[in-house]
């Protein structure tokens, strides 16, 4: 038990109560635990939401799939995150996307119950509730907005400006497969790879199964910009 608070306690929404007051507030009532191995559903599309959950271990994932097959990754989650806090009160409950263990994982679920008393005793609390669920609320809407809004070019040339600033190279180490960065960028893998291989046609990149370099920086940058 001791485990899970320490990972708890250090959490945006669980801070604002010390160590002591969540071991009297996790006591044995109105929460479990419970471990998922990589690739399982935790929560499918459509299925009712009934807790809020913290991730205690490993990494979630965030998807929608349309009826074509199609899995648009939303977001991905790790050890420390909060899940469901913007559908528990909800008129509607259910979840609109599938929730996957991105790897082997080990969630709080903290029932509704609980979660409305911490609302209704503690004003901190309820705060950090409100701000985490602003922010969920904004991944989304950001979300779709890039999606709308981007061709494929140009979700492809901001994936890689902010690698290379994150990453301080024009050549980019890719940290998940191309399948992933499809599902990211909410795209078929097929048009992808074609849309790599256009960009390096026209001498703007390079690229194998592990790295993506930029070969004109200048040319990304003003695309990105509108001045292309």
């Amino acid at each position: 038990m001791k485990n899970f608070i320490n990972i708890v306690s250090k959490t945006e929404l669980f801070k604002c109560l010390t160590v002591n007051e969540l071991e009297e507030i996790f006591d044995g009532q109105y929460y479990k635990i419970k471990d998922y191995e990589k690739g399982s559903i935790i929560y499918l599309q459509n299925e009712k939401c009934e807790s809020l959950d913290v991730i205690l271990r490993g990494a979630v994932t965030i998807q929608k799939i349309d009826q074509d097959g199609k899995i648009l990754t939303i977001n991905d989650f790790v050890s420390g995150d909060v899940l469901g806090e913007n559908l528990l009160f909800s008129a509607g409950i259910n979840y609109p996307m599938t929730v996957a263990a991105k790897t082997d994982c080990t969630l709080l679920h903290v029932q509704k119950e609980l979660v409305l008393k911490l609302c209704q005793s503690n004003v901190d609390f309820l705060t950090s509730f409100l701000r985490s669920l602003s922010s969920k609320t904004l991944i989304l809407s950001d979300k779709l907005k890039s999606l709308t809004m981007k061709t494929i070019r140009q979700c492809l040339i901001d994936f890689l400006l902010i690698e290379s600033i994150s990453q301080g190279s024009t050549k980019i180490k890719l940290n998940m497969s191309k399948k992933d960065l499809a599902e990211k960028l909410g795209v078929q893998r097929s048009s992808l790879s074609r849309e790599l291989n256009k960009m390096r046609k026209d001498g703007l990149v390079e690229f194998d199964s592990k790295y993506i370099e930029i070969m004109d920086y200048e040319h990304l940058r003003q695309h990105q910009e509108g001045l292309v």
